[in-house]
């Protein structure tokens, strides 16, 4: 936890330039499902409000994907450290130039996986802001708007962290790969 917090820190430090995006938007994904658990919980028991397994199983899955969001704000960073200590080994050999570039590739692979399983995540924490819409607790309509807000942005920011490092991969599998897993990924936000 002091690790994920850390990270969260340093998005929030403009001097600290080893921490970005891709945390952010891990750390927004984690507070809309952390709200759209909250939500779900609050419509339980409430005046025409669908069975209590319903809501529970929604609170059940946003809290599960706020502990891995927050964890994937933290991976994200730790990924971007393992580019930029790829990025500074030496290269004055073939055989130094040849192990730099192998890592580079396999570390900025790495630092794409991550930020595209964290947008995974935020898909599915808008999913259930979308599943509780037409039936839940309207006391806390503010705060589904919200959950759904950050969720939005978090699977943004995932995708556009996972763009900007798709030009740097080599293997061309894994790059179309990558881009069908994220059309995938985007479709919820054209159909909302």
């Amino acid at each position: 936890m002091k690790k994920n917090i850390d990270a969260f820190l340093k998005v929030l430090d403009a001097n600290d330039n080893s921490t970005g995006g891709g945390t952010a938007s891990g750390v927004a994904g984690a507070m809309a499902a952390g709200m759209v658990a909250m939500v779900a919980r609050l419509s339980i028991g409430k005046k025409n409000m669908a069975a209590a397994e319903h809501y529970e199983s929604i609170a059940q899955q946003g809290e599960k994907l706020a502990s891995e969001l927050f964890n994937g704000g933290r991976e994200d960073s730790d990924a971007f450290a393992h580019v930029s200590t790829a990025y500074r080994m030496p290269k004055a050999t073939d055989e130094e130039k040849t192990e730099r570039s192998k890592t580079i590739q396999k570390t900025m692979q790495h630092a794409t996986e991550v930020p595209l399983k964290n947008a995974q995540g935020c898909h599915d924490v808008l999913a259930l802001c979308i599943s509780l819409k037409d039936c839940f607790n309207k006391n806390a309509a503010s705060d589904l708007e919200c959950a759904e807000h950050l969720a939005k942005a978090g699977l943004l920011g995932c995708v556009a962290n996972v763009r900007i490092n798709l030009p740097s991969l080599k293997d061309q599998v894994v790059v179309a790969a990558i881009e069908k897993q994220l059309d995938k990924i985007m479709e919820i936000i054209s159909s909302h």
